[in-house]
């Protein structure tokens, strides 16, 4: 990924400036099949070159402010797609954050955690981490799932699955703190506990990066970061009603939109993920799953809490009975693999068999 931080002009530099440009061409139109089908694909580049130019200028700032940067982008294009698609749907979107962030939850932590234990031990036979640092971020995972999507089901301020104003405020502003005290522990007291191990044993105090961007090159992946935002957002809302009547269509349940969303949001995440478990850095591709739920869960609930002043549509937060059994036995499953601090290919396949269950339940609830 630093790798590509040379300038050019390459698909990252083309790609925002191609969106905009669609962007512009296909507002407020009534589109046929194959101009949306282009369009899903465009906003997909974007999604990349925007995580892309987010990584060039976390890597200019340095940690932690490089972390926020990168986390605050993917969150904007998370609550954007979000929003446009709770505004274009009215009341029948309550359940869309709560569908997108249980299913980022379930993405990071069994797909992507489950992949790339999967593929360092079909390589390496044995995978090697830091169990202190994984474990703290499981946990952290855990209870940010647990104040924003569990409570809400059993509160009684509200009918239903949903906070109550004061309610909502505490989940997020907990939910901020949960983040903010995690980042911390990453990237400044505690970073010695989040460094890769080998499956030799070997502890790498520093990975090999190349040279940071150029100022010059910052403000330039600056720049291109804010048009690719916009354009993801302008997308978003023009690919809204095809996804839902794509869904609809389908046969399947409104919640897969949710699903659809977290894809596209974590498809960065999931192949740097790949490419450092081939490298033998499972701790680095933990610390990218984990930390990607941390960002989901810790940044988007306080950004949707925002956002709810000015839509008026209900937010029902809380989980149903079988996305709670999902959760438990991931949490549970969670704690078995990190505690050893080594697992094989036995827990990957364990953790992805639980993503299958929970893509076959999200489309046969």
């Amino acid at each position: 990924m630093i790798s590509a931080l040379r300038p050019g002009l390459s698909w990252v530099v083309l790609v925002p400036v191609l969106a905009l440009v669609v962007l512009a061409l296909t507002w407020g139109r009534d589109l046929p099949g194959v101009v949306v089908a282009l369009v899903a694909l465009v906003l997909g580049g974007a999604v990349l070159a925007a995580v892309h130019h987010a990584e060039v200028v976390a890597h200019r700032v340095g940690e932690p402010f490089g972390s926020l940067v990168l986390a605050v982008a993917v969150t904007i294009i998370e609550v954007a797609l979000i929003i446009t698609l709770m505004l274009s749907g009215g009341a029948k979107t309550a359940t869309l954050p709560r569908d997108t962030v249980f299913a980022a939850v379930m993405i990071t932590v069994n797909g992507i955690v489950g992949l790339s234990l999967l593929i360092g031990a079909v390589r390496y036979k044995i995978t090697l981490f830091n169990a202190e640092g994984t474990g703290a971020a499981l946990a952290t995972v855990a209870t940010l799932a647990t104040l924003s999507l569990v409570l809400p089901t059993f509160t009684t301020s509200r009918p239903g699955p949903e906070f109550s104003p004061s309610q909502l405020a505490f989940a997020a502003l907990a939910s901020l703190v949960l983040y903010s005290a995690f980042v911390l522990t990453q990237t400044v007291r505690h970073r010695d506990f989040f460094l890769p191990v080998t499956s030799a044993g070997v502890v790498i105090e520093a990975e090999e990066h190349a040279d940071p961007p150029t100022d010059r090159g910052a403000i330039t992946s600056l720049a291109l970061l804010l048009v690719a935002l916009v354009a993801v957002v302008g997308l978003a809302k023009v690919e809204s009603p095809a996804i839902e009547a794509g869904v609809e269509a389908a046969g399947l349940p409104p919640s897969f939109v949710g699903v659809v969303i977290a894809l596209l949001v974590l498809l960065p995440e999931t192949l740097a993920a790949s490419r450092n478990a081939l490298r033998d850095r499972i701790q680095t591709s933990l610390n990218l799953a984990l930390g990607s739920a941390m960002a989901s869960i810790g940044l988007t609930i306080p950004a949707i809490a925002v956002a709810t002043i000015w839509i008026d549509v209900p937010l029902e937060l809380g989980l149903g009975s079988t996305q709670m059994v999902l959760l438990a036995l991931t949490v549970v499953v969670g704690v078995l693999t990190v505690v050893p601090g080594r697992a094989t290919r036995l827990q990957g396949v364990v953790h992805l068999v639980l993503l299958a269950a929970f893509g076959f339940l999200a489309v046969n609830p």
